[in-house]
């Protein structure tokens, strides 16, 4: 059948997953880098996630597709909340609490060494456990993967006192790390959380999926984000509403 479906430019495309969220179907995610429609069936075509895209990329076309299914989208959302099974049984990603800022007198050199504020392990959203001790009634602090090799501060200005999730938007799958997120959100009772990302426009994707995984959870946090210059500076800090 012929029917207005969504159709997305991939040379426009940088892969920031604003999209993502705002599709109430879930028809769209992020593959190697690029917005993707999953399945025409899970595609409304009544457009709702073409106003996030700030590159212009979604457009509403008529096409040659396979019918809405309802049925689909329900049985795809329900599948999409069940817990994922981590399969990665490397000792590496064992829960552990660091000692933060500290470090041991024998090993500091002459010159002097920075002090690590890195309170756990592991750090990449992936594989932290949303019921790890150091994430209760923390302060969060989501990280962009780019963000501790540009800003030099990263460990005193922004680490200090936080538990921490890092990821990237571009590169890593959308749904989930909402998933994630939320649950660590709904289960923690969490101070609060900072998000700090890079001033490229595909970074600003991690906003969305952390006000995205607020209101999954239903719990209201104070909700800061933090944008750093390809210079290391930080240039904007502000509160933000979910």
């Amino acid at each position: 059948m012929k029917r207005q479906i969504i159709r997305i430019d991939e040379d426009k495309c940088n892969g920031c997953g604003l999209c993502v969220p705002s599709c109430a179907e879930g028809s769209l995610q992020i593959v190697n880098g690029k917005a993707r429609l999953i399945a025409d069936n899970l595609c409304d075509g009544l457009g709702a996630c073409l106003g996030e895209c700030p590159q212009g990329a979604l457009q509403i076309e008529e096409r040659e597709a396979e019918a809405f299914d309802e049925q689909a989208v329900h049985a795809h959302l329900q599948q999409a909340e069940k817990p994922k099974i981590d399969v990665c049984a490397c000792p590496g990603t064992m829960t552990r609490t660091l000692a933060a800022g500290k470090r041991d007198a024998e090993i500091t050199t002459a010159q002097g060494e920075g002090v690590s504020e890195l309170g756990q392990w592991p750090v990449k959203l992936k594989l932290v456990n949303p019921a790890a001790a150091y994430f209760k009634n923390a302060e969060l602090l989501v990280a962009a993967d780019c963000v501790p090799f540009a800003f030099a501060d990263f460990h005193q200005n922004l680490l200090r006192g936080h538990a921490l999730a890092i990821s990237c938007p571009k590169l890593d799958e959308t749904l989930p790390s909402v998933e994630k997120l939320a649950e660590i959100i709904r289960v923690n009772d969490l101070k609060g959380i900072t998000v700090v990302h890079m001033e490229v426009p595909c970074c600003n994707g991690l906003i969305s999926i952390v006000r995205e995984a607020l209101q999954r959870s239903g719990v209201n946090v104070p909700f800061t984000a933090i944008r750093i210059s390809l210079e290391g500076k930080i240039i904007e800090s502000k509160q933000l509403d979910f």
